[in-house]
């Protein structure tokens, strides 16, 4: 599933085939969580185009983010994509400024007579404010009391539309470490966590964090990207083990120079 935020004219016509989003199996709930500056939008934008390039109707994708921060900072396309494409019409832009906006739209999500093919929610978490969120409960952790309302109020949504038609739910998080902050409480309801690390040679590794240990080695792909030229440049789709054997190999080396 990792592929679903590239591309296709990046991957041989073969895998790309195999590996549409009209065939992927994953849960219609998934969640982005990578670094600061790791182009979290920039996969979020290109899986919103993918979506809308697959489409058998005329229904929308629905992109919801903060209106000033993509103005100041758009995502960087694939190469071969450009920004006159008819296909970004049937991308709907929906600006609101904290999680009171998300909670309206998603409240009113099961009164539309034709549901979205896809909802986009870019940096998820930072539409929830620490101190308005405490103030509204009455509890110093008010603002994890309205993720979670948030995120069941999104699962429900969601889960409801999947009952009649098809629709995605896919939203992103900002983390500092190895794993998505308040993972405890995204694990709750959404069952499709993917997560973004550094290489350490300015490429980043896209992984399924919630397939970790699977047998299913179709889910243990990682995505190998960098950001290049304002352009989002796909590596290459490598084995979950390619990249554990690389690090033991350079582990190893590094502990025969130490020796010597």
């Amino acid at each position: 599933m990792v592929e679903a935020f590239f591309s296709t004219t990046q991957m041989d016509f073969d895998f790309a085939h195999h590996h549409s989003l009209s065939q992927s199996q994953s849960h219609p709930f998934m969640l982005l969580s990578g670094p600061p500056s790791c182009g979290k939008t920039s996969l979020l934008f290109q899986f919103a185009y993918n979506v809308a390039l697959e489409a058998e109707d005329d229904r929308k994708v629905v992109f919801i983010c903060h209106r000033s921060r993509i103005e100041s900072a758009p995502p960087f396309l694939s190469q071969g994509i450009q920004p006159s494409s008819d296909i970004f019409k049937r991308i709907q832009m929906k600006y609101v400024e904290d999680d009171e906006g998300i909670k309206k739209y998603f409240s009113a999500f099961h009164l539309h007579d034709t549901f979205p093919l896809s909802v986009v929610v870019d940096d998820f978490g930072d539409f929830f404010y620490e101190r308005k969120c405490q103030e509204r409960y009455g509890n110093p952790r008010g603002r994890d009391l309205a993720l979670v309302r948030i995120l069941a109020l999104c699962h429900n949504a969601v889960m409801s539309s999947n009952d009649k038609g098809h629709c995605k739910l896919l939203i992103s998080d900002t983390h500092h470490g190895d794993s998505p902050r308040l993972l405890f409480l995204y694990k709750r309801w959404v069952p499709s966590i993917f997560t973004i690390k550094g290489d350490g040679n300015g490429s980043f590794l896209l992984k399924n964090y919630s397939n970790v240990g699977s047998d299913n080695t179709e889910k243990r792909k990682i995505a190998k990207y960098s950001l290049v030229y304002q352009r989002l440049l796909l590596e290459g789709i490598i084995e979950d083990e390619e990249i554990d054997n690389h690090a033991v190999v350079s582990a190893s080396v590094e502990q025969l120079i130490a020796a010597k």
